[in-house]
């Protein structure tokens, strides 16, 4: 990893105070770095990266986003993102969100996938994330963007790590050869009214195209994915705000149901 720039060093250590600050701020390109770059943007977050692992943080895997073709006609953009996660994000199941880590967070269901085998490389194939992966798992994304209202351009989400905040792994853990990748659906309900629903078609056509695409934007870094490595495929739906006033329930079709209930 390339040792940092003070310019670099600097901005990843106000995004990691907004963090724990809970606070936000607009976006480097407003205030910062006018003319940041999305290659810019990465170096910012392996510096982030190298300030958690610092203070003792462990690197499980990486995090999709951008993987809705709807956002990124949105954005303007025609490739997704990819962010490091962390153990300390992880959260435990059927437990309020704890409100207090965090800005405005934001809660999105998806498909994790932990890979059986290293992957790496620029010509990965969807044949070879299939084969790479070894068990996948209904997740939810919390993402907690530290720039004001959600408003950055990619290359500033870039260097938030792709607004990468908390997990929620659910309970039932499978093979990934017995669930329908393609096809897996969810549906959102809020205080038991369904508010939304899709299937994994919705991350890039096919939530294994999402790991090909991690695996790609990380080579372009000279990096990779290692055997054990989680991958937080992207988003099945749009994102539901979280404010502690309501229950959130996510049932996958054959991957059981995560819930984030009411704070009081």
């Amino acid at each position: 990893m390339p040792e940092p720039t003070d310019r670099i060093a600097s901005v990843a250590r106000d995004l990691l105070e907004c963090e724990e600050e809970r606070r936000s701020r607009a976006p480097l390109t407003v205030e910062d770095w006018p003319d940041l770059t999305v290659d810019d943007g990465y170096l910012v977050q392996d510096a982030v990266r190298a300030l958690r692992e610092a203070r003792g943080e462990r690197v499980i895997g990486v995090k999709m986003g951008l993987t809705s073709r709807a956002k990124q006609q949105t954005m303007k953009v025609d490739r997704p993102i990819v962010g490091w996660v962390t153990d300390a994000m992880r959260l435990p199941g059927a437990a309020p969100l704890p409100l207090d880590r965090y800005i405005h967070p934001r809660a999105e269901p998806e498909l994790f996938f932990q890979l059986g085998t290293d992957l790496s490389g620029s010509s990965v194939t969807r044949e070879d994330a299939a084969a790479a992966v070894a068990l996948v798992c209904a997740g939810v994304d919390i993402i907690d963007s530290r720039y004001d209202e959600y408003k950055f351009t990619l290359a500033d989400v870039a260097a938030d790590s792709a607004s990468a905040a908390g997990f929620l792994y659910g309970a039932v853990l499978r093979p990934a050869s017995e669930v329908d990748l393609e096809l897996e659906s969810v549906i959102v309900e809020i205080d038991g009214a369904v508010v939304d629903s899709a299937t994994s078609a919705a991350i890039l056509g096919h939530p294994l195209d999402a790991i090909v695409a991690g695996t790609h934007l990380l080579a372009e870094r000279g990096q990779g994915l290692r055997v054990g490595d989680w991958v937080l495929a992207g988003a099945m739906t749009d994102a539901i705000s979280v404010t502690g006033e309501e229950t959130i329930a996510f049932h996958w079709g054959s991957l059981g149901s995560i819930y984030l209930p009411k704070s009081n």
